[in-house]
């Protein structure tokens, strides 16, 4: 059995990313771990106290059909994480990473657009430093959908070099997402259950599967 660790600047940032995946552990005895940095919803101009705690339980009711073991919760400001010390970042994840001890952990891009998904992945990097008796020996990042394909192509762009066969697992995603009734639109929105097939039909094509979830391997340690 193995223990991974998602780490996630916000609510549903884990399943667009990575939820078939992290379901396909959980379906094969993995214990499964979510670390969510951010609020998700302060920054909106209907954003309020209220809406954080319904994306809190919606996190919650999505960990329990993907089967996450624990989700872990911080609090910095949505769309503002560069607005705080990104070692205040780094010691949440390093905090969460010293309690669950993970094989494997995923997060963001490191070029997405969104701002909170580039401090989340080099927090990742700082609190999993090889040095630390906890590293864990994987480190992936996953693309999500209305940020990663946003960016300009002229910086970092995602470039996956693993793909995971999600066929079984997509309903389950599907029906994950569909918790956060607030953060999930219409399609031809990406963010759309409409969007999420289609990107995994794509990276289907790109590895010979009918639908994959995409990831860079970042580290690998082999011991």
């Amino acid at each position: 059995m193995k223990t991974i660790l998602i780490v996630a600047a916000h609510p549903d940032d884990e399943l667009l990313g990575a939820g078939a995946t992290l379901r396909k552990h959980a379906k094969a005895g993995d214990a499964v771990f979510a670390c969510i940095l951010g609020q998700g919803a302060m920054s909106r101009t209907d954003g309020s106290s209220q809406e954080v705690d319904r994306l809190k339980n919606q996190a919650n009711k999505a960990g329990r059909i993907i089967g996450f073991t624990d989700v872990r919760f911080s609090d910095f400001p949505d769309n503002a994480f560069d607005t705080v010390s990104l070692l205040a970042i780094a010691k949440a994840v390093e905090d969460a990473v010293k309690a669950v001890k993970p094989d494997i952990v995923y997060t963001h891009h490191g070029g997405d657009l969104n701002i909170d998904h580039r401090l989340t992945f080099q927090s990742v990097l700082t609190a999993c430093r090889p040095c630390n008796d906890f590293a864990p020996r994987e480190i992936l990042t996953f693309e999500t959908l209305s940020s990663t394909e946003w960016q300009s192509n002229e910086n970092s762009a995602f470039r996956p070099n693993r793909f995971v066969d999600v066929e079984s697992e997509m309903e389950d995603k599907l029906k994950a997402l569909a918790c956060y009734e607030s953060e999930m639109r219409s399609y031809p929105h990406p963010r759309s259950p409409e969007g999420v097939k289609i990107l995994a039909q794509y990276r289907g094509l790109e590895s010979g599967l009918r639908l994959a979830e995409a990831f860079h391997l970042v580290r690998s340690i082999v011991r």
